[in-house]
This record gives C-alpha cells, sequence and structure tokens, in this order.
C-alpha cells in the first residue's frame, strides 16, 4: 500500500480507544501500540515529519495496518500487552522472559505440593512470583516445610487412589517432616487449612496468619493442651523471624506499588516493588532493550501493565501506584501519582537505589561479556552528535605550547576505544615557524605526522580534534589537502572560551549538552594534549636554560654539555647524581669545574 493510500486509511479510522498493528510487505506485524483515539494516534505516524531516527524506519516499512477497537483506555493497554506476548513484534519493546526466574507453585491437585519451579504451565496451578533470588525461594519453601509438613511426593492423593491402592508411608513421614496424608493420617481438610495459610503468607499476609495462630494458641493452651500450644508457639515464633526479614516501611495500612525507571540509549530499566500491610513483600528489575528510542514515559507504562499483568500473579492487586514521573495511564479503580515528601517519596528513592545497583551490574556483565562494548556505545553517541561517517575509534588530538614565540613545540594524543593510548602520544619540534604563529604551527605538525604514517603505511585516525578556533581549523585543513586525506579523514577543533565545536565548511559552530560523553572525551583529549604539551615545553625550555649556562663554565665545551644534559638533565639532577658519577661520565677535572661553578652559585 503506497504512502497516500496509508494515510487515507488512517484518515478514516475511528476516535475511539483501541489497539493498531502495523504490518510489513510480507503481511508480518512489526509493530503493535495502543491509542486513546485510534485516528489521532495513527494519523500522526504519516501526517507529520518524524523525529526520532527509528522510528522513521518503522514507518518505512509500513505496508498495511489493522485496528481492534475497544471499550476504554485501560482495555487497549491490556490487549496491546496479550497481542505483544503473543506475536513479538520487531519493533515493540518486551519484557525479560518471565521464565527466567523462580516462581513458587502451589500445584492444583489433592493435598497440594508446594514447590519452586522456573516454567508457568497453564494447568490451573498457582503461581507466586517471580523472585529475583532462587536462595530466597528455597528459604520459604525450606520455612513452609517445617510449618506445615506439606508433603514432597508425587503421588496422587484422590480419595478413590488413597482407598484403592495401599501405599506405604516414606522416609519423610518416619522422620516426622510428613504427616501422612497417603494413608489416612491427615485429612484433606486440615491440609487445605495449612495450604489457605501459604496463601495468605504469600500474598503479604503474614501478619493475618500470625494473628490466626495465636487465637488457636490460647485456644489450645485453655484446654490445656499445652503441647499442641507449643507447636504453634513455635511456627509463630518462625513467622516473626520471616516477617523481620521484609523491610517495614511505615504504616501497616499501607498498601501500594512502586516503580521507577532509568534508561540510556539503548536500554531501559525498571524496578517493582510491592508494599503490603506496611511491609516490602516483593522486589523485581527488570532490563528492556529500547526499539524506537522509547521516552521513559511510554517504557514505563508499558512496563506497568506488563508487570501487574505477569510479574504479580497471586498478589492482590493494590489500589495505589507510586512513580517518579507523570505519565499517561489509567487503570479504573487506581490512583497514580509522583511522591514530593514523606514516606512514600522514600519508598520511590528506595527502589531508584535498588535500580541503580541493577542496572550497575547489568552494565558490567556486558562489559566483562565485551570490553569495548561500553566504548562503542560511547563512540556511537559520538558519531550521531557531531555527524561523522564512520565511529572514532581512533582518535587524535593536538594542541601547540610556546612561551612568547620561543621554544614552539606541539604535542598529539591518541584515544583508541575513547581512552588514552599514551604508547602512541607524539611530541614536535616545531622546524619551519619562526616567531608566536599558532596557525603556521598547526599547520606544520600536521603536515608532518600524517605525512609520516602515510610514508609508514600506518592506519589513520577516524577523527582528528584541534585546540582552537577556526584559524587553526582551517590550517589544519590545508595540510590535510595537501596530503589528499580531506575526505579520509574527520576533523574538528573546540574553541576554550564557549566550548564551541567547528566543522569544515559550517559556518555555524555547534553546542553541545554540557553533560554531553561527546563534550566529555573531546574535552578529556584536549586537556590531556595541553597537558602533554606543557610537560614537553617545560622540559625543553628546562634544558635550553641548562645548556646554556653550562657552556659559561671555563673548560666546559658542547660536547660535555651534550653528555652532561643527555645522562642526568638539568641542574638538579647533576647535584643528585654527584661528583662520583658526573666523573664517569665526562671525567675527573671536568666534574670538578662544573661542581665549583655549582657551590658558587647554588650551593
Amino acid at each position: 500500500m503506497e504512502f497516500e493510500e496509508l494515510k487515507n486509511k488512517a484518515n478514516n479510522l475511528p476516535k475511539t480507544p483501541g489497539v493498531y498493528l502495523f504490518k510489513n510487505i510480507d503481511d508480518e506485524i512489526i509493530y503493535i501500540g495502543k491509542a486513546k483515539n485510534l485516528k489521532n494516534r495513527v494519523t500522526s505516524y504519516f501526517n507529520k515529519t518524524v523525529d526520532r531516527f527509528k522510528t522513521q524506519l518503522l514507518v518505512r516499512n509500513i505496508f498495511d495496518f489493522d485496528y481492534i477497537t475497544v471499550n476504554s483506555e485501560a482495555d487497549a493497554f491490556l490487549l496491546e500487552n496479550v497481542l505483544i506476548k503473543k506475536h513479538k513484534p520487531k519493533y515493540n519493546i518486551q519484557l525479560k522472559d518471565d521464565k527466567s526466574y523462580p516462581w513458587i507453585v502451589i500445584r492444583n491437585e489433592h493435598f497440594p505440593r508446594v514447590y519452586y519451579t522456573r516454567q508457568l504451565i497453564k494447568d490451573k496451578s498457582e503461581y507466586y512470583g517471580p523472585f529475583t533470588s532462587v536462595v530466597m525461594v528455597r528459604s520459604i519453601i525450606k520455612m513452609f516445610k517445617k510449618l506445615y509438613k506439606i508433603r514432597t511426593c508425587k503421588l496422587d492423593l484422590s480419595p478413590e487412589s488413597i482407598r484403592k491402592s495401599n501405599y506405604r508411608p516414606c522416609l519423610q513421614y518416619h522422620i516426622h517432616n510428613c504427616l501422612g496424608p497417603c494413608i489416612g493420617k491427615q485429612t484433606e481438610k486440615d491440609y487445605s487449612e495449612n495450604i489457605e495459610q501459604i496463601r495468605k503468607i504469600l500474598k503479604g499476609n503474614v501478619g493475618i496468619v500470625i494473628k490466626e495462630l495465636k487465637s488457636e494458641m490460647f485456644a489450645e493452651a485453655d484446654k490445656l493442651n499445652f503441647e499442641k500450644a507449643e507447636e504453634i508457639k513455635e511456627k509463630i515464633q518462625l513467622l516473626e523471624n520471616y516477617q523481620s526479614h521484609s523491610i517495614v516501611v511505615g504504616s501497616n495500612s499501607l498498601n501500594l506499588e512502586i516503580y521507577t525507571i532509568s534508561s540510556n540509549e539503548k536500554y531501559a530499566y525498571v524496578n517493582f516493588l510491592k508494599v503490603i500491610k506496611g511491609a516490602i513483600i516483593r522486589a523485581f528489575s527488570t532490563e528492556i532493550k529500547k526499539k524506537l528510542d522509547e521516552s521513559d514515559a511510554e517504557i514505563l507504562t508499558s512496563a506497568i501493565i506488563d508487570i501487574r499483568e505477569n510479574i504479580q500473579q497471586g498478589l492482590d492487586k493494590t489500589k495505589e501506584i507510586i512513580v517518579p514521573i507523570e505519565i499517561d495511564l489509567n487503570i479504573e479503580g487506581v490512583s497514580l501519582h509522583v511522591p514530593k515528601k514523606g514516606v512514600k517519596k522514600e519508598l520511590l528513592e528506595l527502589s531508584a537505589k535498588n535500580l541503580k545497583f541493577y542496572r550497575r551490574e547489568k552494565e558490567k556483565q556486558r562489559t566483562q561479556a565485551d570490553p569495548n562494548r561500553r566504548a562503542i556505545e560511547i563512540l556511537e553517541k559520538m558519531k550521531s552528535d557531531l555527524n561523522l561517517d564512520e565511529i572514532p575509534v581512533h582518535i587524535e588530538c593536538f594542541d601547540n605550547s610556546n612561551l612568547q614565540g620561543t621554544n614552539a613545540v606541539s604535542s598529539c594524543v591518541v584515544f583508541k576505544y575513547a581512552k588514552p593510548s599514551k604508547k602512541d602520544y607524539r611530541k614536535f619540534n616545531v622546524k619551519t615557524v619562526k616567531g608566536p604563529d599558532d596557525f603556521a604551527t598547526m599547520k606544520e605538525v600536521i603536515y608532518r605526522r600524517y605525512k609520516r604514517l602515510l610514508d609508514e603505511e600506518q592506519s589513520l585516525p577516524q577523527l582528528i580534534i584541534i585546540d582552537g578556533g577556526k584559524g587553526q581549523l582551517s590550517a589544519a585543513i590545508e595540510s590535510l589537502q595537501k596530503l589528499e586525506l580531506e575526505d579520509r579523514i574527520e576533523i574538528i577543533s573546540i574553541a576554550k572560551r564557549l566550548e564551541e565545536i567547528f566543522r569544515p565548511n559550517d559556518p555555524y559552530p555547534l553546542y553541545l549538552d554540557k553533560n554531553s560523553i561527546t563534550l566529555k572525551i573531546i574535552q578529556q583529549a584536549r586537556d590531556e594534549a595541553h597537558r602533554f604539551g606543557i610537560t614537553f615545553h617545560r622540559q625543553k625550555r628546562g634544558k635550553e636554560m641548562t645548556h646554556s649556562e653550562l657552556e659559561e663554565i671555563d673548560g666546559i665545551g658542547q660536547k660535555t654539555v651534550e653528555k652532561l644534559l643527555s645522562n642526568f638533565g638539568g641542574f638538579e639532577k647533576i647535584k643528585q647524581a654527584g661528583i662520583q658519577k658526573v666523573s664517569e661520565v665526562i671525567g675527573k677535572t671536568k666534574a670538578e669545574l662544573v661542581f665549583q661553578y655549582l657551590e658558587k652559585k647554588y650551593l
């Protein structure tokens, strides 16, 4: 279908809530979206210039689309979530597969087993989770076994099977870890009461279970069943110990969900905390790969719907959601707000802290798997910000240094994968320029550097950075043109005053955000070139001053001076070496002359 046909079809859509499904030429669903107003949302793809590059790619691949109308915006959210899970479109974000996390399952069977699994099966069993730690899951299961003596065998314990089969009790019965339902020693009603308490605990209602057990304990004590009362007391102590591991955050009437988000160019990270009766009973973090440069608000909206539908299985939905930013999400009977102070604000900060650690761990894992991965992400951002043709893996930066036109030098620092490569640094004594001519100095040094790289057939950088403004940039470009490299190497300059970025054939400077990683790399290269150049300049100036002063000593000629400088450097190093070591280099007589001079002037 042609673009105009798509546009006309979109203009005829109803102004109702719904879901739209974009398809490519092969009739494959490539994107699924939701809308409060189908016509307005879908026509926005075809009626205006799309700013985002990835969204432009999506639009270019749309050949046709379908739509489904629903009764409300909430229904649109839910339907979109279901369809994305089913079709897994190329351009939709998707949460990490839930099956990779451990869940606690209450099996749909007579005398239900309670165990952990990583597979969600639609068998009418109850699944609680997911949990981020299998250690936590195992400790909870262990507590249930100790509290309620739940069975671990896989026997069919229907009344008919128990009656017909001649089951024999296993070791768990004999060591008092099971009450023997297989041989009729425990009724299904008694077992079901235990399972009901397990359900309440998994839903976060530990306090209710403790209260029920205390009532039962006092009742048994009143009947003088002290042994039974003691057993119940031990259960209460176990539960209170388990409850103490939940983070109590405030009033025991506090029931809410907290969501926070953090993102970069490629990934978004979302954290979810569940608070029941004033305690955090569940924490979950996930990583989402971006597909269309989605905003944080868009991703968080989708994540909340997904987590509420898929991650909170077995948990009661709360009627209050806390978020860090305003989002356009209407869920019937649920209020969303951004807290400004108080315990809810503190919970939001706790969620953000958890998310920070989770994101750091994920990025660390990627870096360990591919040490240059983070660098490539930075360089891809530089490529985009500076409109380069290639990723600047190899960058070289130049700076000139002189003092009132004397001892003119230039430095070249090299960055590879966004990090200094100090073994590749180079320094230049300026040869052809007389006086303080920064433009001519830059012209000479650029020519010398890349003439040598060409002659030695060494690799060229993808980007040159010049410390200076338009004049220095123009001088450097002249040298590249002379070497016929102007089309092979990208070049920019950075002016110190306003951190302006100048580019060839562009009369207007580029201003990057002060927090931009691109600007930070450029500044780091510029500052490193300046430091390296100043150090070289000071060394050269110091040597020249020493050279001229040594020549004033009677009996010390130029060759002796050169020997001293090459072996020791300046006066300070000569003094530190001592007359004995200096004598070994220039002879005892000349060494004595040098030290007599030093004693008169410096000692």
